[in-house]
């Protein structure tokens, strides 16, 4: 359990780590705690419905895109933000609600992998579904601020979380389309979808 809440617990702090790289340290840990309340509201909510949203294909389509959009958005900040040494100019922030905006959003969309995961090691054992919930909300919150510190020192740090979370939204479009037959995955690959 402990290795899919931190490999799944990733996902989410990068793109938490990289929203809130560009802001000043109070508005910084703010997104933050915003991203660690959505993720624990969302894992709740989640955990509650796993069984019968794990039905729905179109619900992993639907994440998918959402994910594509938000690296999207999030590319736009990354090259949109630049560092001014000059004393007299200072950098222009993202929009702070915005930006919380683009947290809650992949909170809705990561919890639910990361939620599947839980549930399926758990097997209908509360105390090990809460112990799970615990311990991602825990990753999430110490991933994303060490994310956050290394994309502000080193900016290609933003784009490799970028081609994670891409990779991650590719999955689920492609996971999505193979659950409605649309899409016929090799065997040998079904366990990466």
């Amino acid at each position: 359990m402990v290795v899919i809440n931190l490999v799944m617990a990733a996902d989410n702090a990068i793109i938490i780590g990289i929203i809130a790289a560009s802001f000043t340290p109070k508005h910084r840990n703010q997104i933050i705690m915003w991203g660690l309340f959505g993720a624990l509201l969302f894992r709740i909510i989640f955990a509650f419905f796993a069984s019968y949203l794990f039905g729905f294909a179109f619900v992993k389509i639907l994440g998918g895109i959402l994910l594509v959009w938000i690296v999207n958005d999030l590319r736009r900040d990354l090259f949109d933000t630049k560092k001014i040494k000059s004393p007299t100019k200072t950098s222009k922030e993202p929009s702070y609600v915005q930006s919380v905006y683009k947290v809650l959003f992949a909170d809705i969309t990561l919890s639910f992998d990361n939620v599947i995961g839980i549930v399926g090691v758990a097997k209908n054992n509360i105390n090990l579904l809460i112990f799970g919930l615990f311990l991602s909300f825990v990753f999430v919150g110490t991933l994303a601020r060490f994310f956050a510190e290394q994309i502000k020192k080193h900016q290609w740090f933003g784009y490799l979380g970028l081609i994670v979370i891409l990779t991650v939204a590719i999955q689920l479009i492609i996971g999505g389309l193979g659950d409605l037959g649309i899409l016929e995955i090799n065997q040998a690959f079904k366990k990466f979808f």
